[in-house]
């Protein structure tokens, strides 16, 4: 059973007997499906049932010569049309099924930020008609099944851009040093060994997430999860068509980055509220955009 299929409203679903009862429903209706050719006997098959606006739960599998649908796997997803990076992605299949990843070297975040990409589907008919895998763009979006709503940190307008044109700069040294320019290597050193020195005195007297502001970084052992602290720019409550639920669709802006987040509004700790910050450990998903456009 997938761990976060209670974020879009489906916390009943307790055991695997349910969920695949549950999933033989709703691939009775086949309408929509989407398939490409695999070879001359099978097809791979794509099902979307939204169970709420931009939310609810993909399904693929094979149809066989017969027309009979086989489903291999599921996951539920999120949709976000907010551009959250324009950096250029590397795609790669994963290794067990057809699904793919995608990696951006993001130096907002410091790291190679490394996520599930959602349409794997238009990703394999690329490949299978030859088309340019090169990217423009992402749009993000992650799911918790547990979180906090924390309270802002109060910053004025004028100490916002400071930190704005700050980030910029880093931006361009970091460019800069992967190019291999020793004085941009020595600056962020310089720069860095400060930033240390300044949290640990503060740390001394003041409680830690009045002096992290916003965080992004890699949870646990798999490469898609990641633990964040970001400003909810946004809030949208969304209600899970068959369950009632209620589920929280956040708008974060994290480190620079703009992404949304799905959360089940019994999983969630606090009032929300726009410009307080949301706690959490996420699985993020996302969606490329292509520079070459399929005919």
């Amino acid at each position: 059973m997938h761990k976060f299929l209670r974020s879009i409203g489906f916390s009943k679903l307790q055991k695997e007997a349910d969920v695949e009862r549950f999933l033989d429903d709703l691939c009775n209706d086949l309408s929509g499906m989407k398939r490409i050719p695999l070879d001359d006997e099978t097809n791979l098959c794509e099902i979307r049932k939204e169970m709420a606006p931009g939310m609810g739960i993909a399904i693929f599998g094979k149809m066989d010569r017969d027309g009979v649908f086989h489903r291999s796997y599921y996951y539920p997803y999120l949709e976000s049309n907010d551009i959250t990076s324009s950096v250029e992605c590397s795609i790669q299949r994963h290794t067990e099924r057809e699904t793919y990843a995608g990696l951006m070297d993001e130096y907002k975040v410091g790291i190679s930020l490394i996520f599930y990409i959602d349409n794997s589907f238009e990703c394999r008919e690329r490949i299978l008609d030859r088309h340019s895998l090169t990217t423009k763009g992402a749009c993000m979006s992650g799911f918790a099944v547990d979180g906090k709503i924390l309270f802002p940190v109060h910053k004025t307008e004028k100490q916002r851009e400071k930190a704005r044109v700050a980030a910029k700069d880093r931006n361009e040294l970091i460019e800069a040093a992967k190019k291999g320019d020793e004085d941009a290597m020595e600056i962020l050193t310089i720069e860095d060994i400060d930033l240390y020195s300044q949290v640990s005195r503060r740390a001394m007297k003041e409680d830690l997430y009045s002096i992290v502001d916003s965080c992004f970084m890699p949870c646990g052992v798999e490469c898609d999860q990641y633990s964040v602290l970001g400003e909810i720019v946004k809030i949208e409550e969304k209600t899970n068509r068959i369950t009632g639920e209620l589920v929280y669709d956040f708008t974060l802006e994290c480190s620079d980055l703009l992404f949304h987040v799905g959360i089940a509004k019994e999983d969630l700790l606090g009032e929300p509220q726009v410009g307080r910050r949301f706690k959490g450990q996420i699985w993020m998903q996302g969606r490329v955009q292509f520079e070459e456009q399929m005919e």
